[in-house]
């Protein structure tokens, strides 16, 4: 998204990406709370967002309930004076990711409407795939497969610590 020199002259390009858990219907809450609880999906998104700014709006925040550790926490919001502790607030996506423009990666996290705002800028999906459908109230936006590659897909199973099976994909844009 941004070409950016760093201190030591190297050229940074930015990958702006998404990470989201959906269910066959690109569900991904319901009252502002996840609507499964998976266990290898929670370790993907620490690994995965571990030592990058992740960007979220106010009601995912408030979801979450705290900045996360070893991560750059940033929300987006309306509310002009907004303050968190451990966490930068931005009024828009925009400058929220202008202040990332020296990050080799940076992730939207969340909720629907940042992912509507953000997608057309993003350069990687990371999606969990819940093999399930639920009474969802917010959504991820549908995104036309054909701009999109999936260079990985990693399956698993329903088991005793997951209710439901999974898998994660992972698309480039084209």
């Amino acid at each position: 998204m941004t070409d950016e020199h760093n201190e030591h002259n190297e050229l940074i390009i930015m990958t702006l990406s998404i990470i989201v858990a959906t269910d066959e219907e690109n569900g991904i809450g319901k009252e502002n709370q996840l609507m499964w609880h998976l266990p290898k999906d929670l370790k993907f998104f620490k690994t995965t967002t571990s030592g990058h700014p992740i960007i979220m709006g106010r009601k995912t925040y408030d979801s979450v309930g705290r900045p996360l550790p070893n991560r750059r926490n940033i929300i987006i919001t309306r509310q002009k004076d907004l303050k968190i502790d451990g966490v930068e607030i931005f009024n828009d996506l925009e400058n929220a990711v202008k202040a990332c423009s020296n990050e080799h990666e940076v992730f939207i996290v969340g909720g629907g409407e940042i992912y509507r705002q953000a997608l057309p800028f993003t350069d990687k999906i990371y999606l969990t795939k819940v093999h399930h459908t639920f009474d969802a109230d917010a959504f991820f936006p549908e995104f036309n497969h054909s701009e999109w590659e999936l260079i990985s897909k990693e399956d698993h199973v329903q088991d005793e610590k997951h209710a439901f099976s999974f898998s994660f994909l992972t698309f480039v844009r084209v």
